[in-house]
């Protein structure tokens, strides 16, 4: 990422990069903003997907960093809602519709009465559709932050197409897909800013999409590094708990939701495979698997090796990562920008993921962060086999490189701190002080 010469000032709107790439000031702006959210659900527990997540950690920094924050979600089922100690942290709840998605007439309307009291909101954001674009496309003010959209999606179909079981029915997915773009095309410019959350994301929205580029911003998501950090002796303890002795020569690790679209056949058939060719790796290695799915019975299948430990909250998934030698990824959607490789990076662990554009163009750039495989048994096989080759000196040289590129770029400081400029950039405030859309460039001595 190159900026521009002689420390020019650069016109953000227009900025062809991941903003994660730029330094923003460490302290509170002078104005504090009053920011709507629009989110379908809020993180509950252990229980929550990226895009929650995504809610989560970003609008908790904002908070704490002084802006007024109106969060307009569903009310939870037969559970309480969670309690922060924020004073500028405001929850407006509506039961969902049927199909769990957000009331669009009962958050309106609550957001209308919000609007109204007091000042008016500067800055509306809403995470996916969560904010209807029949709603949103007079707000001038508004950003919306997409976490996989319909083009990415046909990569998905297609390796799902290439791995079905020929007993299994013909799927019309690609088809319906196809329609779906279409439609995205259509209404997505009722949206006036688009934040992609990976850089092959905002090269789809300008060049497929067709949305302007002063329109469109790439902000990569980030992850609280003051929870994901390196710590060997809690990875140790970790591994005490369960019963994984240092004897052991390589731990792997999964995390995620244990479903056929997250890769999991594919790993299994993998791991299973390995594990009836190799009795040294089968004797050596032990995999930790986070999460719950239907895929976790399986996994226990396979023997005293696969340890499915459940969901895990924050604080001991962060010991998980300090446990594992690396983490593995096989996922077979194509879009976004998954947590948990992030969460890896930052804990000091190299990472493995599937060959889709959003990870190779944003993530696992190049081998000296980790391993990349095309979504097919045979790929993924030889790609585990290399990690047990090169062993645990390698493994450990290029956890320190993932690191590096995530205190870099995948922090939750460093994403906040680029919506929080993209919100004063697009807030409305015809009387500005400050040109929150230029940024000037560092010095170079």
């Amino acid at each position: 990422m190159i900026l521009q010469k002689q420390n020019q000032p650069i016109n953000l709107l227009l900025f062809p990069s991941a903003w994660n790439h730029l330094s923003f000031p460490s302290e509170p702006p002078s104005k504090l903003l009053k920011i709507a959210l629009f989110v379908k659900k809020w993180p509950h527990r252990s229980h929550a997907g990226g895009l929650e997540r995504h809610a989560l950690t970003l609008h908790l920094a904002l908070a704490k960093r002084g802006h007024e924050l109106h969060v307009f979600t569903s009310s939870p089922p037969n559970s309480s809602f969670a309690r922060y100690p924020l004073s500028n942290l405001y929850f407006h709840l509506s039961r969902p519709t049927a199909a769990g998605y957000l009331d669009q007439a009962s958050v309106w309307k609550l957001f209308q009465t919000q609007n109204s009291t007091g000042k008016p909101f500067d800055v509306v954001h809403t995470e996916s559709v969560g904010l209807w674009h029949a709603r949103s496309r007079n707000l001038t003010n508004l950003a919306v932050s997409w976490h996989g959209i319909a083009y990415e999606t046909i990569h998905t179909d297609i390796i799902q197409e290439i791995l079905r079981n020929p007993e299994e029915p013909l799927a019309y997915a690609l088809t319906e897909r196809v329609t779906k773009v279409v439609e995205e095309v259509k209404f997505f410019p009722d949206y006036a800013h688009h934040v992609a959350t990976s850089d092959h994301a905002g090269d789809v929205l300008k060049r497929i999409y067709m949305i302007p580029e002063e329109r469109v911003h790439v902000i990569l998501n980030g992850v609280d590094e003051e929870i994901f950090k390196p710590d060997a002796m809690k990875g140790k303890e970790f591994k005490q708990k369960f019963g994984v002795t240092e004897s052991r020569s390589l731990v792997l690790g999964m995390a995620g939701r244990l479903v056929k679209d997250k890769g999991h056949p594919l790993m299994f058939e993998a791991l299973k495979q390995i594990l009836m060719e190799n009795d040294t790796i089968r004797e050596d290695t032990v995999v930790l698997v986070v999460g719950d799915g239907p895929w976790g019975p399986r996994y226990r299948d396979l023997g005293v090796n696969v340890l499915v430990l459940g969901p895990l909250d924050q604080a001991q998934l962060a010991r998980f990562y300090n446990a594992i030698d690396i983490f593995v990824n096989p996922t077979l959607r194509a879009q976004g920008l998954d947590h948990t490789l992030l969460e890896a990076m930052l804990s000091g662990k190299p990472v493995m993921a599937t060959r889709v554009a959003s990870i190779t163009g944003s993530v696992i750039v190049d081998k000296e962060i980790g391993y990349v495989f095309s979504p097919t048994v045979v790929s993924l096989k030889n790609a585990l086999y290399r990690v047990w080759e090169e062993g645990r000196g390698v493994l450990e040289e290029k956890g320190k490189a993932a690191m590096q590129r995530g205190l870099r770029l995948f922090t939750a400081t460093k994403m906040a701190a680029a919506y929080e400029r993209l919100f004063l950039c697009i807030s409305n405030n015809s009387n500005r002080t400050e040109d929150y859309c230029q940024y000037q460039p560092p010095l170079v001595g």
